[in-house]
Order: structure tokens, then sequence, then C-alpha cells
């Protein structure tokens, strides 16, 4: 029997401090996201980070929690449902999983698979462009979680999805039902989460995976060259991240005399801090200190039905 493992990154369980500094703690802890060696490394994480950080972003998480708890569980959760919906005519159960807290664990979603008679699974990482320190670490969990285990199912692994012509077609669904709500922009702004050049340096397609994602998309919606971009948010630490960084984007578009802006955020499955805080709120002041007007942010694709569809045809094939 066959089930589906969605798995996204995680969020905390909570506003409260200590739940934000456990979530940061597995992030900022797994060696696929900080590849730097662990006696540099621990230091410096215990030592600074979780002792300054966790409180900051607490109260970013605040801008952004709902009445039902984080946006990225709540709208990971709608997916699982959505999807499992579509597939009940075949039989196929979907369990979801967190890599770091806010949700079931990995081998808690196996376990509550295989206790449903699945033996075959299919593993769907909620990040569209592969990169290592996202669909690498969903790997290493779910192969960790299988080496416990006495009888092993049998296991397929969608790496990657940035091409696949159901998910463009849901881009741009989500971007022309923006339209017609609230008009359109002039400028389309495509903003991938960043990671450090170093790991396109070293082989990580993510960089290539995103511009083709971007130029699908924009060749659908048929934009012209000057009428959309892409950029890299969310950089964390002083190495050099991939650029160029959205947070400058915004505002040297405004100072172009760009005056009304969208964004949208093809990398993130679901809504979550960094698309509904950073971008919805940070890079809006930035581009409005800057000269612009109007500035739009296009949610991600989250619990669609057309998301749906483009999963369903992953898992289906």
């Amino acid at each position: 029997m066959k089930g589906v493992l969605l798995v996204n990154s995680g969020t905390p369980a909570s506003l409260a401090t200590r739940d934000v500094r456990a979530f940061l703690a597995g992030l900022l802890g797994d060696p696929r996201v900080v590849e730097i060696p662990r006696l540099l490394w621990w230091p410096i994480l215990h030592g600074i980070i979780l002792r300054v950080r966790p409180r900051a972003s607490a109260k970013k998480y605040a801008a952004i929690w709902t009445a039902e708890g984080s946006p990225l569980a709540v709208q990971s959760e709608g997916l699982r449902q959505g999807l499992e919906a579509a597939l009940r005519p075949d039989g196929i159960p979907v369990a979801l999983a967190m890599l770091y807290t806010g949700g079931a664990t990995v081998p808690q979603a196996i376990e509550a698979l295989r206790a449903r008679g699945v033996d075959e699974i299919v593993v769907v990482p909620m990040f569209p462009q592969y990169c290592g320190a996202t669909t690498g670490a969903v790997f290493d969990q779910v192969t960790a979680a299988l080496k416990k285990l006495r009888q092993v199912p049998a296991l397929h692994f969608i790496a990657e999805y940035h091409a696949e012509p159901a998910f463009i077609d849901a881009l741009a669904r989500s971007v022309e039902d923006h339209r017609r709500e609230y008009g359109t922009s002039r400028h389309l702004l495509m903003s991938f989460h960043g990671i450090p050049e170093r790991f396109v340096a070293l082989g990580d397609p993510y960089r290539v995976q995103c511009e083709r994602t971007a130029a699908l998309l924009a060749q659908k919606l048929q934009l012209g060259k000057d009428e959309w971009s892409v950029s890299f948010q969310s950089r964390f630490g002083r190495a050099r991240w991939l650029q160029p960084y959205t947070i400058e984007v915004v505002a040297e578009l405004a100072r172009r005399g760009v005056k009304d802006l969208a964004v949208m955020c093809p990398g993130f499955a679901a809504d979550c801090l960094e698309t509904l805080e950073e971008i919805g709120m940070e890079n809006r002041d930035a581009f409005r200190a800057a000269g612009g007007e109007k500035y739009q942010y296009i949610p991600a694709l989250n619990a669609r039905a057309d998301h749906v569809v483009a999963l369903r045809g992953l898992v289906a094939r």
C-alpha cells in the first residue's frame, strides 16, 4: 500500500521564547543548514545566537501568528488534507512531518503511515527547488528514520519540481487571481530564499532552478523583460549570499520610478515568517521609504486547489 509523506521545515510550536529557541536550535544546529565545523559553530550557536535571537524572533512571529497558530503549520496541514482528499479514491494516505518542531517529527509521521498499512512511501519535500539545506535535510532525516526499521518500506523521493508544468500553472493562476482582485502592478518581483554563494560554488543547483522557475512563470504570464526580476531574501550571518538581495532590490526599484510593485515567493510552498513578515512587512516598508507607493504581496500557493493538483500529479507519476 502506498502512502505520501509531506515534509516542511517547521515552526515554533508557540510564541513562547522557549519554543522559538527549540525551533532555531534544530534549524541552525543542522549541519546541512550551517556548514561550519561543530567545534567552531556550537559555542557561537549556544553561547550567543540562542541567547539573543529567540526573543527577537518571537516578536516577529507575533506579528503574523493566527488564532489557529503558526501560518506555516496551518497552511501545511491544509495542503495535507487537500492532497489526502484528492488521493482518497486511490486509497493513499498522506502524513505531514516537520524537520525542526511545530508538528509531527519525520519518524512519527513515517510510523503513522506504517500503522495504516503503508509499505511504499512517496516523500515530497515542500521545497520546489532543490537545495542541500532543505531537500537534503529531508533526505537525511527520512533515511535516518528508516535505518532504525527492521522492515524498510519502498521509497520514492521527489527531489524537486521547480519546472513541473502544473506547478508553474498554479503559480501563474495565483498571480492572475491576485490581479483580478487588486489590479496589475507595473513590476513583479520573484523573491526566493537565499543561501550562501559557497553552496552554489560547491555544486548546489538551487540558483539555476530558482531562475528557471521564474523564467517559466514570466513566460506563462507573458511578461516583458522589464516587467519582472528575481531576488534572494533572508540572508543570515556575514558570508556572501546569493544576490541581488530582495531588501536592496525593492528600494532600487522604487528609486528607479517603479511606484507599483507586486512581490511573490515561488520557492515557498506555504506562507511563513519569511513571506508574511519579511516580505509582507519589512520589504514593504523599505519600498515605501525609498519612494514607492503601492506594494502588494502575492500569497504562497498554500492549500490552493491547483497546488493540490500539481502535487497529486507528482505522486501519481
